[in-house]
This record gives structure tokens, sequence and C-alpha cells, in this order.
């Protein structure tokens, strides 16, 4: 049986990774710091003896030292990322420490005891069926015009402190696997969406406000295109690509599902029966980007991947679990 090393399992795309796995295939040990968006509770149902928590910090080498020393880690998957862009605006050191910093963290350490001959720093060569899977973002693609989309040859061009902590740990991630032969994939989401997101991001936000009658905050015009993912759809993909994918290759994942923001914030209104008058235009973020879009092509033809969840069907069942849901 494989284990993985899982960063940030106790948020919102880890925990359903965690929830959704196949604990007769692999052990997972779920590093969390739990800051303000992880929460253990995501995870109330796990109880099977494959799945160990350790609260810690993956900047902190010490820990990372204990876990490879006492455990034999085949795979990590870095989920561990601060992720909201507001408050990368607000404060982007954090976003460095945690982004780019403990990504080389946990670089060094997958190297150190990964490598089949530790003490030859030339050495090239690895144990067999190791991995290193980070997860990132389409934000490091920067913004798209009103066609087009995003491929993995698109070049980098962030325009956040959130999407340059991002891209930065997918570069050293890249020069690594380069440099040092670490085997690696990358892989690059749109928006997600799906029970147990912390109320700060549109879709849960929209409808946890919404649900109170509060009022419903909507930036600028509201006319931000974004393509929406289900996130089981991708904790999918990412097991696909831990499994089938070619070392060294980055992963574009989406959803095929462009919205606006505005018309997403109405559908949530209809569904809850609820009027538009809560909704409040309010000034808009500093150099928000318009328009995103993936081509997930590649994942779809060469691994064979693909989106399952509808956007309807999707959406109503995140708005249900809100109803029931005290997050």
């Amino acid at each position: 049986m494989k284990t993985i090393l899982l960063t940030g399992g106790a948020g919102f795309i880890g925990s359903c990774f965690i929830r959704e796995n196949d604990f007769s295939k692999y052990k997972i040990i779920n590093l969390d710091l739990l800051t303000y968006a992880g929460r253990l509770e995501n995870l109330k149902d796990v109880t099977n003896p494959n799945y160990t928590f350790i609260k810690g910090d993956i900047c902190d080498r010490a820990l990372l030292n204990d876990i490879f020393n006492n455990n034999e880690i085949d795979y990590v998957i870095n989920f561990a990322a601060e992720s909201h862009v507001d408050r990368s605006i607000e404060n982007p050191e954090i976003f460095i420490e945690t982004n780019v910093k403990g990504t080389q963290a946990l670089l060094d350490t997958a190297i150190k005891y990964w490598k089949s001959e530790p003490d030859n720093k030339y050495s090239r060569e690895y144990k067999k069926d190791v991995k290193f899977v980070q997860i990132s973002t389409d934000e490091v693609y920067g913004e798209l015009g009103a066609t087009g989309l995003f491929m993995e040859t698109t070049p980098m061009a962030p325009n956040s402190p959130y999407s340059a902590s991002k891209a930065s740990a997918d570069m050293l991630v890249k020069a690594y696997h380069h440099t040092f032969g670490l085997p690696i994939n990358i892989t690059r989401c749109s928006n997600n969406y799906g029970s147990y997101q912390f109320p700060e991001k549109l879709i849960p936000l929209m409808i946890t406000n919404a649900l109170k009658d509060m009022s419903l905050p909507v930036y600028g015009d509201g006319l931000q295109v974004r393509d929406w993912l289900h996130v089981s759809d991708h904790c999918k993909a990412i097991l696909t690509v831990l499994e089938k994918g070619i070392l060294g290759e980055v992963y574009n994942i989406g959803g095929n599902n462009e919205w606006a923001n505005i018309n997403i914030v109405k559908l949530i209104l209809k569904v809850l029966g609820k009027s538009e008058d809560l909704i409040n235009y309010v000034k808009d973020r500093p150099g928000h980007d318009r328009r995103y879009a993936i081509d997930n092509s590649k994942i779809t033809t060469e691994l064979g991947w693909c989106p399952k969840y509808t956007f309807e069907e999707g959406i109503i069942e995140t708005i249900d679990f809100y109803k029931n849901d005290s997050i």
C-alpha cells in the first residue's frame, strides 16, 4: 500500500480528496496547520485507520524530516496554500512564506529521502514510484481577453500577490525536476465550488449571505468570467495525474463551464427564492482579472479524465449543503 503525504488536507479541496480516497489502496498522512480555512470538521466522517492527521507547518523542516523519517512516504500532494486574492492584497508576506518557502521545504525534504543515493548530491536516481504533485491554479497565467483559453504552454503572467506566489512555487517545482531530476507533476485548475468551502469565496459567500437575507457584495459590474469546476471532479483529476501523469508534465484541469460572476449570483438567488435587491455592487478590487478559461484537452485526451458534474446539478448540491451546515 502506498503512502501519500498530503498537505493542507483540512481545507476545501484537500479534505475532499481525503474523503473520496480509496483507503484500501492509499494511506494518507494529512499535514495541516489549521489556519482559519482549515477545519477538522471537514473530515469528521473519516475514521479509517489508514488515515493520520498531523498538525503542523510545511515550512517546519524539522517536522518534515520527522514525518519522512518515521514513514515510508511514496507521494507528496501539496494542497497547502494561502489562496484568497483579497487577503494577498492585504498581506502578501504570508503568501510568500507558505506558498513559496513552504513548497521549497517540501521539495528539499522529498529529495533528501527519495534519492536512491542520498549521499550523492549529483545523483538523479530516485526510489521507484515516488512523485511530488503540486496543486496550482489557472491564475498563474494572468488574464484572458474575450476569447481564447489557457493552455499548458501559455506563459505565466500572474497579476496578484497570490497568483505570483503560486507561479513562483510552480517554477520551483519545475526547476527541481529539471536540475535534480525530482519526479513531479503540476496541476492547474479553474475555480472550484462544492461542499465545505470556507465562505469567503464567491459561491459560498453568496449562498450563506442570501440564506440570512444579507447584502451580496459583487465586485465592479460583476461581469468577471471564470470557468467553474466541481471540487469532486477536480479531486478525481488529481488522482488521475498522480497515477497516470507523465513525469515533469503540467496538466490544466477545467470544467468547460464559463460563467460571469453576476449570473452565478442571480442563479443562487433564483434557486433560493430570494430577491435580486440583495445584490450590492461594490468597488472592484485592485488588479481584478477579467476572464479566465481553461483548455483541458491535454488531461482529457492523454489521461482519460473528464468532468462529470453539470454546473446546474453541482450548484443545487452546494446550496443544499450550506442550508444544512453551520460553517
